[in-house]
């Protein structure tokens, strides 16, 4: 049994849900978001709760079951509140800021590193040292941040380079005379 799946979703005030076959889709304040799951689940929406039970007791079944859930889930939170995941940037002369739709990042290379941002998603330099990513898609959110990330990940030694907000970097001891 899956207790994710078991879980019905609320849905918040302003955010409505509709059915037809096997793709969900919701409405909200922040735009509107599709999912098509499996046929081995089945989704009801009754009010302002959606409710997802697998059509059999197969592995494959209970596996969509959890995961058909959570996607209805989250494309609630995304239509009502959306996400957003926050970066640090550590290191000398380490920087970013937005020029029209690309993140400008200085981080130690004799270039600069342009990165245009993706349709759906919102980024923001609101200190030369932190970047904002948000959005209502999660998946799209965390993918962006992880790809901003990528450019320059923390290294052990110093610490330099872009991190998740309250992220912990385990530091090495350097060599020894």
């Amino acid at each position: 049994m899956s207790r994710i799946g078991k879980k019905p979703v609320e849905l918040p005030s302003g955010v409505t849900a509709s059915v037809s076959g096997q793709t969900v889709e919701v409405k909200g304040p922040k735009g509107a978001q599709t999912f098509t799951a499996t046929d081995d689940v089945t989704i009801a929406v009754e009010g302002n709760v959606v409710t997802v039970t697998p059509r059999g007791s197969s592995k494959r079944a209970r596996q969509q079951w959890g995961m058909s859930r959570t996607m209805v889930q989250n494309m609630a939170q995304g239509v009502s509140a959306g996400f957003k995941k926050s970066l640090e940037i550590q290191g000398v002369g380490y920087r970013a800021q937005m020029q029209g739709n690309t993140l400008k990042l200085n981080l130690g290379y004799s270039h600069e590193v342009n990165f245009e941002v993706p349709a759906g998603v919102t980024v923001t330099c609101p200190k030369p040292t932190e970047i904002v990513v948000e959005g209502q898609d999660l998946q799209q959110v965390g993918q962006v941040a992880a790809n901003i990330r990528e450019w320059r990940q923390p290294e052990p030694y110093k610490g330099k380079g872009i991190r998740y907000a309250g992220e912990f970097i385990f530091r090495k001891e350097g060599k020894k005379k």
